[in-house]
């Protein structure tokens, strides 16, 4: 293995860098995209629960205790519940856009990783064959196979790239879609909730309005 990476030139330790990174981002999102940490069941199931406003005000509590993507749309959309449903989704929306945000960071540095692994291979080949070819010409053409074993040599970095561009392609797209499915699942659970209390606000209230005053 050492071999392969010392014959690879000084590009290849450029590419073992860029390797360190891929893999470091891929660890990384794979933990935090795990969907019991963005969307977690408790959570989950206390809001499709949710009716009465004692119910809203252990959601609360719920979505303090456990951080989370869904729990903090969840208080954003309790902090505003006094208010219009309009202004309410607003914000939700608003926060929901950070919120992706957040759940894709990262995933850029996979993205340029893909771009780049490859053309930082192709240029450690490039490199490889002009340093070959320049001292051809000096000392002149005696051995076929010690040429060929050379070329094979600086073909390492060309490998080497596409190694590291095939796994960071496969975990960005993988990556991208995750985010994607989840936040439309986190959109659904949201525009549910809030249909449910704002239904509420044409029937008498039974119970204490929650803390900001009652509802417009």
């Amino acid at each position: 293995m050492w071999q392969f990476l010392v014959a690879g030139g000084p590009f290849m330790f450029f590419l073992v860098a860029t390797s360190v990174v891929a893999v470091a981002f891929i660890v990384e999102r794979g933990l935090a995209l795990r969907r019991n940490k963005v969307v977690p069941p408790g959570l989950e199931d206390a809001l499709d629960k949710c009716q009465t406003n004692e119910d809203v005000l252990q959601l609360k509590l719920l979505c303090q205790q456990q951080s989370s993507t869904l729990g903090r749309l969840v208080l954003t959309a309790i902090e505003r519940l006094p208010g219009p449903r309009t202004d309410n989704a607003n914000s939700v929306q608003t926060h929901a856009r950070q919120e992706v945000v957040r759940l894709e960071r990262g995933l850029v540095v996979l993205e340029v990783v893909t771009g780049i692994a490859p053309l930082l291979g192709l240029v450690g080949t490039v490199y490889g064959l002009i340093t070959t070819f320049t001292g051809i010409g000096e000392t002149g053409f005696t051995d076929n196979a010690k040429l060929a074993r050379g070329i094979g040599y600086i073909l390492n970095t060309t490998l080497m790239g596409l190694l590291i561009a095939i796994p960071s392609l496969v975990a960005w797209s993988y990556f991208t879609k995750k985010v994607e499915t989840l936040a439309v699942e986190m959109e659904a659970l949201m525009d549910d909730f809030l249909r449910r209390q704002y239904r509420r606000k044409g029937k008498p209230a039974k119970e204490p309005a929650l803390a900001g005053g009652e509802w417009d």
